[in-house]
């Protein structure tokens, strides 16, 4: 059954020398960590595979794929209570990270950029943080 106050994404965790991977969509001020919606029947695999492919133009190597964890809150620009459920994984890729689709801008944010994103996002940094993984 689908739950209409849950917005269901996918998103790609990818840490490097104390930085996650985050975009910024064109239009916006905040940043996300890259990913979306699954289309039809997609899986989880192949929603990471199809966005990731979408929004930073690179393909993820689907023996590398680790499920990382599932995070809720609030849904940015959603009425009070919606709430968008982010299950993330790590991945290692193939190809020049770039924007494509509607993302603007790729940026490496620490944990001094955790006001610049979105409330689920905010979650995942407190998480990687607690976990020792940020600078």
């Amino acid at each position: 059954m689908i739950n209409l106050l849950e917005i269901d994404k996918i998103a790609y965790i990818r840490v490097e020398n104390g930085k996650i991977l985050s975009t910024r969509s064109k239009g916006k001020t905040k940043y996300y960590i890259a990913g979306g919606k699954r289309e039809n029947n997609e899986s989880d695999e192949e929603t990471l595979i199809r966005e990731i492919r979408e929004e930073l133009n690179v393909s993820i190597i689907s023996s590398t794929i680790n499920y990382f964890g599932t995070f809720k809150a609030q849904a940015d620009s959603h009425n009070e209570g919606i709430i968008v459920k982010m299950t993330c994984y790590t991945a290692d890729y193939e190809g020049n990270l770039e924007p494509s689709s509607e993302i603007e801008e790729i940026k490496w944010l620490s944990y001094a950029d955790r006001e610049n994103v979105s409330e689920v996002d905010k979650v995942i940094f407190d998480f990687l943080n607690y976990n020792g993984e940020f600078l």
